[in-house]
């Protein structure tokens, strides 16, 4: 190691992004762009350079998913509105039993449900995992706990659309449709392996009701005509749409939530910090706005699941054919426009309007439009300051000086980039920010290494999916939507999705030995 100064100032940087968001309490945004601001300097590249390679690694980084993410969040909205969680939720009960219901629950939502935001999923599907877990058998609450928090997190990060498997793939100039390909049966994979790990501790006594599930476990976060409000549920400045009930308002994280005026709520409803949650980097505060958008079960016209699912299925099929195109060599360019998942998702999301326009109330998609783009905006700024970060990683050399020291074999850089994205991720506490900073150091070298751009993408996602834990509005929201001590959800949430990240690393490095 001929010259170390790359990696120490990167180790500086990616400390300071650290002591200012935990101990100064800097918003995570600010902080990164600061840290990439230092390590431009220090690095060496003048104040000139540094402040067009923070612009233009942001710029890049929208060019490739701003758009995608966009218009992601917008079909979530529309699918969230139309009711289709509870539908889904409904039908894997009846088709597949209550025994079957954790493994089945936490893999769509991991993977077909990813367009929807983390906090309506969590929000939306707390009441009934609360009341299935007494059905599951011993240990249900804990293994619905385990579920929910593996299929939010886990998609996320690993599986499209999730927000950050696509920034990950625009990072790494990965094709959409291979991050698909790949990201989808190791999301599936890891999620039914952890919960079976998970389910055979809890046969073995891991889980004790009394220490464990709080006496608060019917009343969730909010009770009785949205007035009553449980201390601890993480929230921020959004609007989430239940049941026709509308929970809005200006929110203190880890604090008390508040509730819009004339709002009931069912069990347990309630927002979420939107921007730097568990789930990514601020997936979103909502559905709905003021009480409108979101309220199809109201009307008594909420179209059928199969209606409600088409347009977001249509989308994955679409871009699920570009990449199966790509891989088979198969050159058409009405196949190439229709694959790209721009174009997937526009066609979902029109079909989504043209649903929402015939079911839900006037004025529906407008608010729930609306909500989209507030949510999206914390979204991409996020994003995009991660890219600035990485960008000046790549800029300052680090990335030779990566290659230089494992380009021997296939497994340190995985390694390398799983370790440093968990390490972020402890103390950001944002998935995809910690994921897009530890993918941007081995991104510029990833050519040239012998692994695969995707793996090196996967194995970011996985790393950032390590610990999770107190600055994870996951962790806050599933303590009190489920009724769970905080040592029970130290084992449903931190345990299993840190359980999740060390198995996808493992099931990532098996893939990397095949050629």
């Amino acid at each position: 190691m001929d010259n170390p100064a790359p990696l120490v100032h990167t180790a500086l940087a990616i400390a300071a992004v650290v002591v200012l968001i935990l101990k100064a309490k800097v918003n995570p945004a600010l902080a990164l762009v600061l840290g990439a601001l230092y390590l431009g300097l220090a690095g060496g590249l003048g104040a000139e350079r540094t402040l067009k390679t923070v612009n233009k690694g942001f710029g890049d980084l929208m060019a490739e998913v701003g758009l995608l993410i966009v218009l992601g969040v917008l079909l979530g909205t529309l699918l969230s509105a139309l009711g289709a969680i509870e539908k889904l939720v409904t039908l894997l009960l009846r088709t597949l039993g209550p025994k079957r219901l954790p493994y089945s629950f936490a893999i769509t939502m991991g993977t077909v449900l990813q367009s929807i935001f983390a906090d309506v999923l969590l929000v939306m599907t707390a009441p009934l995992a609360r009341s299935l877990g007494s059905r599951i058998g011993p240990g249900g609450l804990a293994r619905m706990a385990a579920a929910m928090a593996l299929g939010v997190e886990v998609g996320i990060a690993l599986s499209v659309p999730g927000i950050g498997a696509l920034a990950l793939a625009g990072l790494l100039d990965i094709p959409l449709g291979i991050m698909l390909l790949y990201g989808f049966p190791l999301a599936a994979a890891t999620i039914l392996l952890t919960l079976l790990l998970f389910s055979a501790l809890i046969k073995r006594g891991f889980w004790n009701p009394h220490r464990d599930e709080s006496a608060v476990a019917e009343g969730g976060a909010v009770v009785e005509g949205g007035t009553v409000v449980h201390d601890g549920a993480a929230a921020h400045d959004g609007t989430v749409a239940h049941d026709g009930a509308a929970v809005h308002g200006d929110i203190a994280v880890h604090g008390d939530i508040a509730v819009h005026e004339g709002a009931g709520v069912r069990d347990g409803a309630a927002p979420r910090e939107g921007a730097t949650g568990g789930g990514g980097a601020g997936v979103g505060d909502a559905v709905a706005a003021d009480g409108d958008a979101g309220t199809a079960h109201g009307d008594g016209t909420a179209p059928p699941l199969g209606l409600s699912l088409t347009p977001l299925l249509l989308a994955l099929v679409l871009i699920a054919t570009g990449a199966f195109a790509q891989v088979a060599g198969w050159d058409s360019p009405v196949v190439d426009f229709l694959g790209d998942p721009v174009v997937g998702l526009l066609t979902g999301l029109i079909l989504a309007c043209l649903v929402a326009r015939r079911r839900l109330p006037a004025g529906a998609i407008g608010d729930a439009f609306g909500q989209g783009f507030r949510t999206s905006g914390q979204i991409l700024v996020l994003t995009g300051v991660g890219g600035s970060l990485a960008a000046v990683v790549e800029a300052v050399g680090l990335g030779d000086l990566v290659k230089d020291s494992f380009s021997a074999g296939t497994w340190a850089p995985l390694a390398l980039v799983w370790l440093i994205a968990a390490v972020l991720h402890m103390a950001i506490g944002s998935v995809t920010t910690s994921a897009i900073t530890a993918a941007g150091i081995l991104a510029p070298v990833a050519p040239g290494l012998d692994v695969q751009p995707v793996l090196i993408a996967l194995a970011a996602g996985a790393g950032s999916l390590f610990a999770i834990h107190a600055t994870s509005n996951t962790f806050w929201l599933l303590q009190t939507l489920l009724g769970q001590t905080t040592r029970g959800t130290l084992k449903t949430v931190t345990l299993t999705v840190s359980g999740a990240s060390v198995i996808a690393l493992g099931l990532i490095q098996t893939v990397s030995l095949v050629r």
